[in-house]
């Protein structure tokens, strides 16, 4: 009796065990054939120019952010050239939107009086942003950094809710509250990954300018969202490019008024003269930064067009660890095991994220 009852138990395990395979199978078989399907639906210049625009993204942003830490790591001091190098690059993605009304015969956006004060007060904040995660960069580690500047996915939501009533599910409330854990935990393991030169108090600051960075980062995707809606009521490559330029040009005005009222140009010439390689290296770090950031700006947006925000939201999260994994080897940041455990709940909280994303754009 009893070896006929172990007979039917290990039955059972191997039909539940071949069920669990078949179900697996069949759902990697709908995924190729799906795969399939969306690739034989574009041409190949499309998933081409989105491999490219995904690199920029994955590339590029942390780039700019390890960039910004060699600068602080190397000599400089300075946190409104780090915010101006920021938006300094400007003209590129200009460069970009000029053609695009010649080859695609658009006509640029009639500029009222509403849309140029929405672009000037969104220039406005986006300077005082990139102050704020100068100073984040100048005391904090990259990795650090880039973790908390994570929670600007907290605020985005938030904002996004209260200013433009974009819907909360529960995965998306389920995130923030994740990623707001994990940013507790950074803010309360300050003494694991504090730099010598850097005192408690700065790192303090660094945390909370980078907090206030992310809130204001989340603002300002809000109000832009809002703008699109208000002002512009439509969504093309060409309009999110006029946007980008117009805003990233008032963030340069702003940003440079600020460096010429603390003198900052001067002092460039002296910080090149002891930079941590000289002034050939001092120069390359601050024009890559330029072109970088920029970049990951443009890849951004055409991942966003030529694919979808919940795209866009994988690609952002993957970032985050490849900043910080990329800061560990290059900058040697050091990593504790709490450091390591909101880095694993930050990309939880984006996968909560993008799930609830997904299925309100499915819904909608």
């Amino acid at each position: 009796m009893e070896d006929l009852l172990l007979e039917e138990g290990d039955r059972m395990e191997e039909e539940v065990s071949l069920g669990s395979s078949l179900s697996l199978l069949e759902w990697v078989s709908k995924f190729q054939t799906m795969a399939w399907e969306g690739y034989k639906s574009k041409p190949i210049s499309h998933w081409i120019l989105l491999f490219v625009s995904s690199l920029g993204m994955l590339v590029a942003f942390p780039a700019s952010s390890l960039l910004s830490r060699v600068y602080y790591a190397n000599g400089g001091n300075s946190k409104w050239i780090i915010s101006w190098v920021a938006v300094a690059g400007w003209p590129i993605p200009a460069l970009i939107l000029f053609p695009t009304y010649l080859f695609f015969k658009t006509a640029p956006t009639p500029l009222n009086l509403y849309l140029f004060l929405s672009y000037v007060f969104l220039g406005f904040l986006s300077a005082a942003d990139n102050l704020m995660y100068a100073y984040a960069y100048a005391y904090l580690p990259a990795s650090t950094a880039a973790l908390l500047a994570s929670s600007s996915l907290v605020f985005s939501a938030l904002f996004g809710f209260l200013i433009v009533k974009n819907k909360l599910n529960a995965s998306i409330t389920n995130a923030i509250v994740i990623i707001t854990a994990a940013m507790t935990m950074i803010a309360l393991d300050s003494d694991s990954d504090r730099y010598a030169s850097v005192t408690n108090s700065q790192y303090i600051w660094g945390v909370v300018w980078d907090i206030l960075g992310s809130a204001l980062h989340g603002l300002i995707f809000a109000l832009s969202e809002l703008v699109f809606v208000k002002l512009l009521g439509r969504r093309s490559f060409h309009v999110v490019l006029e946007q980008q330029v117009m805003v990233s040009f008032f963030a340069f005005v702003f940003t440079t008024i600020g460096v010429i009222l603390n003198k900052d140009f001067q002092g460039m010439v002296s910080e090149a003269k002891t930079f941590k390689g000289g002034e050939t290296a001092y120069n390359l770090v601050l024009i890559w930064s330029a072109i970088t950031f920029q970049l990951g700006v443009l890849g951004g947006t055409a991942v966003l067009f030529l694919a979808s925000t919940v795209m866009a939201g994988v690609l952002n999260a993957v970032r985050v660890p490849i900043t910080s994994i990329a800061a560990i080897i290059l900058l040697h940041d050091p990593m504790s095991g709490f450091k390591i455990l909101s880095l694993v709940m930050t990309f939880w909280g984006f996968a909560s994220y993008i799930n609830g994303t997904s299925g309100r754009s499915k819904l909608s």
